[in-house]
């Protein structure tokens, strides 16, 4: 049996701020990670328990029948679709191995930089600080250093914000005389209002330089399960990140759940109304923070910047976890002016929140006449 590698609080703070995954064996709160709590249902362990031999014991299908899979579940042909053992596989493929420069807006998810080689990635800064795309000048950017790839995230990580639909048109239409590919990730999409007036999935077909990544993780709460796949149109794009991908890239408990998931829309989208209640909810004690800057949030977490007379965001979060066994993160990581001033705080059930909210109140050392 593996020893966990702390004795104190602070020593277990510093391990767990180490890993990437695995926070269910710890004992905390994580308020840090970014997935549906209300998804799958209870029924659909029940099935995996009931096929669990037929699932260990042979192999999975391979990406053929995964495409006709995800294509079922989101009304889409198979050959437009690319299914990924989580959206970092194919992030790794398109960062890694396609493109030769990348252009992406920030501060954003890491990995699409992380993963391109040194020196393929131009970093555009958003708007500071209301963290906003200004279109134009990206695309101007993005055409300036004859970039191959430019990726959006919306809503973004870690702002949660959208990029309105009419500017990812716009910016699309612009990059395609300058044979660029646009990676828009919806991976917090199914978190916002009005999701169908948002989506270009639906509208793939009309941009052929348009590529949708989804990280199925986020809204189907299934993390341990790595599901993603990418959407497009363009034949060509989609057959060079097929190419990249191993022939067992998905393993059978994630095509199993593929199998199971139409029969539960009804579940999925009363799960999501949940979340955006209870992220609303808690949107709102945080803005009642004197001081505080919060983003209006469109995905299921909450960006905001501290008010200057407390402590930094790193030793905000870390005192949260020592104090109060309760993980957030500070956007020490991100590239973005005054990053230690900022958090990203993950919704989870309203009782939680609660909790996490009167934690950080009690962290941050406010008197009730700075709180308010």
């Amino acid at each position: 049996m593996l020893q966990n590698d702390y004795n104190t609080r602070a020593e277990k703070y510093d391990f767990i701020k180490s890993q990437h995954g695995g926070y269910y064996r710890h004992n905390f709160i994580d308020h840090a990670y970014l997935y549906n709590l209300y998804f799958p249902p209870e029924e659909v362990f029940t099935k995996f328990k009931d096929q669990i031999h037929d699932i260990v014991l042979n192999y999975p299908v391979a990406q053929t029948v995964l495409a006709q899979l995800i294509g079922a579940i989101i009304d889409q042909p198979a050959e437009r679709i690319v299914v990924g053992n989580g959206a970092a596989e194919l992030i790794k493929i398109v960062s890694g191995h396609i493109s030769g420069k990348l252009i992406v807006p920030v501060p954003s998810f890491n990995e699409y930089a992380n993963a391109a080689p040194l020196g393929q990635v131009v970093e555009f800064p958003l708007e500071f600080p209301s963290f906003k795309l200004d279109i134009d000048k990206f695309a101007d950017e993005a055409i300036r250093v004859k970039a191959d790839v430019a990726v959006v995230v919306t809503p973004n990580n870690p702002t949660s914000m959208i990029i309105p639909k009419s500017d990812l048109i716009k910016l699309s239409k612009r990059l395609l005389t300058n044979n660029c590919m646009l990676i828009i990730d919806e991976s917090f999409l199914d978190f916002t209002e009005n999701l169908e007036e948002i989506s270009l999935e639906k509208e793939i077909s009309k941009y052929p330089n348009i590529a949708i990544f989804k990280s199925m993780s986020k809204a189907y709460g299934i993390c341990g399960l790595r599901i993603g796949y990418m959407l497009t149109a363009n034949s060509e794009f989609a057959e060079a990140v097929r190419t990249g991908v191993h022939i067992w890239n998905i393993n059978g408990f994630a095509e199993e759940f593929l199998r199971m998931l139409p029969d539960y829309k009804e579940e999925f989208l009363a799960s999501c109304i949940r979340v955006r209640s209870d992220r609303d909810n808690l949107y709102k004690k945080m803005t009642s923070i004197k001081g505080m800057t919060v983003y209006k949030p469109d995905a299921n977490f909450i960006f905001c910047r501290l008010p200057d007379q407390i402590k930094s965001a790193p030793q905000i979060a870390r005192d949260l976890f020592i104090k109060h066994n309760i993980l957030i993160k500070d956007c020490v990581g991100k590239t973005q002016p005054d990053a230690d001033r900022y958090l990203r705080i993950a919704c989870r059930t309203e009782e939680e929140n609660n909790k996490l909210f009167e934690a950080l109140i009690d962290v941050m050392d406010m008197n009730d006449e700075e709180r308010v």
